[in-house]
């Protein structure tokens, strides 16, 4: 499933994001990449242990936790510590997979879910679209800043090569209660419907608290917690 996830930053902490990157010293992308990742990977970013990284992703981590679609499609046990990076012109990452376990400190991750929140405009900068394939194709993403995009991290995907300006971006990865990708799609559209016909009928409809019952039910199978 990939989806766009709107308004996950307001425009006031897009702006602080800018202030705040603008004043780090970045480093080459390459220092978190894994071993096959590393030789296709072009690109900057803020030094993990930075207290700004720090500072700005505990910010993302909060707005997430309150965004209800994030939540409804991820269904996150764990997501990884944000990181920020940066393409300037002739920067891009060519096509690869994530790795599929990730380290904060002590704890483990399984990356079921990546994510890349936009923080540059569209036109602030040329080329840069995360390119995500799946089973109907490619997708080109180049979402407003603010906004962001979340797909399985079993995906191959690519970022095109900036032609001008710069993109800046922060990504992370969200280990989910549900590892499958496909019954985490069939549970969030099935928690959308119950949320559409909830403001129909009322929260206590037969059919509600039938469809309610339901989606309970396969989380409890399906939840790996």
């Amino acid at each position: 499933m990939l989806l766009h996830v709107e308004n996950v930053l307001t425009p006031d902490q897009v702006a602080q994001c800018h202030e705040v990157l603008a004043a780090q010293s970045w480093v080459d992308g390459k220092v978190t990449a894994g071993e096959q990742s590393a030789r296709a990977k072009r690109n900057l970013q803020v030094p993990q242990d930075a207290p700004a990284a720090r500072e700005l992703g505990e910010m993302i981590l909060g707005a997430l936790g309150r965004h209800p679609i994030f939540v409804s499609a991820g269904l996150p046990l764990r997501v990884y510590p944000p990181l920020f990076n940066r393409y300037d012109a002739g920067m891009g990452f060519d096509t690869h997979v994530d790795n599929a376990i990730r380290f904060a400190g002590p704890v483990r991750f399984r990356t079921d879910l990546s994510a890349t929140l936009f923080l540059s405009d569209p036109d602030a900068y040329d080329g840069g679209e995360l390119i995500v394939e799946d089973t109907f194709g490619e997708h080109a993403v180049k979402l407003p800043a603010g906004d962001l995009i979340l797909y399985p991290a079993s995906s191959l995907h690519r970022v095109a090569p900036v032609t001008r300006g710069a993109r800046w971006a922060a990504f992370f990865w969200a280990q989910s209660m549900v590892r499958s990708d496909e019954q985490r799609a069939l549970l969030f559209g099935l928690d959308n419907a119950i949320q559409a016909l909830s403001l129909k009928v009322g929260q206590g409809d037969p059919e509600v608290v039938s469809l309610a019952g339901t989606y309970n039910n396969l989380l409890r199978m399906w939840a790996d917690v």
